[in-house]
Order: structure tokens, then sequence, then C-alpha cells
């Protein structure tokens, strides 16, 4: 019998994600699987600054700082598939290694779990939210900007203990991570995409595999989602228009609508005063161009200066 081996991250979930694909392969072909820890240089800066973080990224030189060891096991043959968030996956991917699946994906939204009820729009002045993502903190304070908007690093768990421990008042997360770690019910609201756009990819599971393994590949083909695909191709173009990474103050959705792609976007400065936000659509099998043309609009559209300001060079992409 065929045994896979899948690299994944260590943390409570991602490895719900690996087991949850681990199960699927076994149900479909009856392959037997092993997951593999592997620990990555983001899991080693849970506990640092947002600060510090990004100083860790511009130091080792690479935007895949949650996946950059698993690939290397990948690519060395210790793995033979690798289970990724897609919102942790850089837009370019090393030679050698492809993604054959992008499995459905889940609820892309972000979410707020605050203490007696309250919601974003009845939290106190003052109030303390916590989250490390300067694409959450930047929308925070352009929604609330009488709320204390607070680092707080550490997995989906660690977070929502941290909260139940009285370091905040509120935190915000992905939907998608909070249902999967069966914590649906400490959701206090559900943040629609005016308010809060999402980080590119939240959501979606992606499944690497090396090209000369033709085989793993087959096995992984069936998961493809081709609606998720399109989204997240869409959003990842985009995303590599902006020559962005994880820590970059965007936020992207794209959805299909009536048989159309529809792609919404906005850069915000971190203080959250500025915002560009633009969208585009086109057919599905446009992803790519439709997200570098969005890309390209709100570079134009002012976008490029607001990153510049943040000390990202952007250029106009592919």
């Amino acid at each position: 019998m065929t045994r896979l081996r899948i690299g994944t991250r260590g943390s409570r979930l991602a490895l719900w994600q690996s087991n949850h694909i681990a199960e699927r392969l076994t149900q479909l072909h009856g392959v037997e699987t092993e997951i593999v820890r592997i620990r990555t240089s983001g899991d080693r800066l849970q506990s640092a600054s947002v600060a510090q973080f990004n100083q860790a990224i511009a130091a080792q030189g690479t935007k895949g700082i949650f996946i950059k060891e698993i690939e290397d096991a990948l690519l060395a043959g210790r793995v033979d598939l690798a289970v990724h968030s897609m919102k942790d996956v850089p837009t370019e991917t090393p030679a050698g290694l492809a993604f054959p699946a992008i499995t459905r994906r889940e609820d892309p939204r972000d979410c707020l779990i605050s203490r007696e009820g309250r919601t974003l729009e009845t939290l106190s002045a003052g109030a303390r939210v916590g989250t490390s993502s300067l694409r959450r903190q930047a929308q925070l304070r352009r929604h609330r900007p009488d709320l204390d908007v607070v680092d707080l690093r550490g997995n989906v768990d660690t977070r929502v203990k941290k909260f139940e421990n009285g370091e905040c008042d509120a935190i915000v997360l992905a939907v998608a991570g909070v249902n999967r770690l069966g914590l649906t019910g400490k959701i206090t609201q559900l943040l629609d995409e005016d308010v809060m756009l999402p980080a590119v990819g939240q959501g979606a599971l992606s499944i690497e595999t090396r090209l000369d393994d033709a085989q793993t590949a087959g096995f992984i083909a069936i998961l493809d989602d081709p609606e998720t695909r399109a989204c997240v191709t869409a959003e990842r173009a985009l995303l590599h228009t902006l020559q962005g990474g994880c820590q970059v103050p965007l936020g992207a959705l794209a959805r299909l609508r009536g048989g159309d792609l529809h792609l919404e976007a906005a850069v915000f400065s971190a203080a959250g005063s500025e915002c560009v936000r633009c969208s585009e659509n086109g057919r599905p099998e446009e992803a790519q161009a439709i997200g570098t043309r969005l890309g390209r609009a709100l570079i134009e559209s002012g976008a490029g200066r607001i990153l510049r300001l943040a000390g990202r060079s952007v250029g106009q992409g592919p």
C-alpha cells in the first residue's frame, strides 16, 4: 500500500488541516499517511512583536517564513506533500514544486471574539483589541480609531487563551481557523468585507508536491476545487503585482457571481486613515489577468504611494 508523508507545521490548526487532508486521501485512494511535523522560522518567532517579526522577514530575505522549511523538506524528499494555509504561501513557488490542489474554501471572512457579546460597533472607547496582523490593525483603526489596537501574537488557540486570560477585551481571527478548531461558539460577530477585507487566500488550503512526483500529484488532484482556485489565483496575482507579502496592509476577496469573477481589494495606511479601494470583474478563466489589472489600478489610484511609505518597493507586476 502506498504511504504518503505529509509535511506540516506543528500548531493545533496546522495539524487539524493536515489530518483532514490525510483522511480525505485515505477515503479516496486507500493510501496510508504519516504526519511529519516541521518547525518553521515563523513558528520560532511566535512570541516576537510585529516589528521584530517584520525585521526577521527582512533579514531572512523570504516572504515564506511559515513554509520555507517545509518546502525544503519536500524538495529533499523527506516528505511527499505539504499542506499549507493558502494565505501563508508566497506568490513565487520554488523550482520543482507545484500545487495540484487548492481545496474548497471555508468562510474567508474575519470575526470578532469579545466579552459580553460586544460587536465592533458597541465596543467601549479605549477597548483593547488584539491582533498581530497589520491588515486587521489598519482596518480596525479605520472603523474605530478610538479603540486601543494591540499586538497579540501566537497560534489561534494561543490567542484565544490570551483573550480569555484578560490580556485584551476582544480579538480578531479568521473564521476558517476558528471553525476548524471547533471554537465557532465563541464568535461574537462575523466581519463582512465592507468592514474587514480578508487576507489573500484566507480560508483556503493548498497542497504542494514535487513536479517529478506524478503519482502523488495524481492522488491530490481530485481534491482541487476549480472555483476556489480561480478566486485564489486572482487574489494572488493582485498580491504579486503589488509585490506584497503577508505583512502588507492589503485586503482582498474574490467571489464568483452569476458566472463572473468579482475581485475587490484595498490597501491601507498603518493608521487606517488612508485607503485605496478598487474592484475588477471578468470571466473565471481570466483570473490571473483580473488580479493583475486590479493591482495596477490600485497602484495608479494611489496604493503605490501608501506602500512605498510603508517601506515596500512597488512595481507594475508581471
